[in-house]
């Protein structure tokens, strides 16, 4: 099984996966925690993909597509069930995603999408950066990662509807709520 779990900056993605791994096992693939890890380590990747973090921007979509296709043949991943979790973030990487699980004889089942408004995500952020030191979660970045998610991030939300596979989730319930309402949607698969 192949879950996206979609939203905004903020709006629970990172939570709700782990509450999913524990629940139901599934190996989570996070496009930020990957970047992050690059950065903190100073890899190529992560010196290139600092540049545009810093400034709330995604980065270039065949750098990310292509550290999604190696990973996907890595023993670790290969044959269990995937929580893609900040990703795809544009409609050409979901196109992509498509065509990278058909290859391996899988499909996205369902994309999770949590819908938060934006002034709760904004305060969200700011609790967040000020709890853990995120560089990236401070108010002018927080802004323009918004604009970037509304604009190039947001049109995912039609092109999964348009494939049936787009379950909305109201974000700003509990953090209990969030979850049983996933579990639900995840039993009936």
């Amino acid at each position: 099984m192949n879950l996206v779990i979609f939203g905004a900056p903020g709006c629970g993605k990172g939570t709700q996966s782990e509450r999913l791994i524990d629940r139901f096992g599934f190996y989570h693939i996070s496009t930020g925690e990957l970047l992050r890890d690059h950065i903190a380590r100073q890899t190529e990747l992560g010196i290139i993909a600092e540049k545009y973090i810093s400034q709330g921007h995604l980065i270039p979509d065949e750098l990310m597509l292509s550290i999604i296709d190696v990973l996907l043949d890595s023993p670790e991943v290969k044959d269990k069930n995937i929580i893609f979790d900040g990703f795809p973030r544009t409609v050409k990487q979901a196109e992509e995603l498509e065509k990278l699980l058909v290859k391996r004889g899988g499909n996205v089942d369902a994309v999770i999408g949590l819908e938060v408004p934006d002034g709760e995500l904004v305060e969200r952020l700011i609790k967040r950066g000020k709890d853990s030191g995120r560089a990236d979660d401070n108010l002018d970045t927080i802004k323009e990662r918004l604009e970037v998610y509304h604009n190039q991030t947001q049109p995912l939300r039609d092109f999964y509807n348009e494939r049936g596979s787009y379950k909305a989730i109201n974000g700003s319930q509990s953090i209990d709520k969030i979850a049983d309402d996933i579990a639900a949607i995840i039993s009936a698969l």
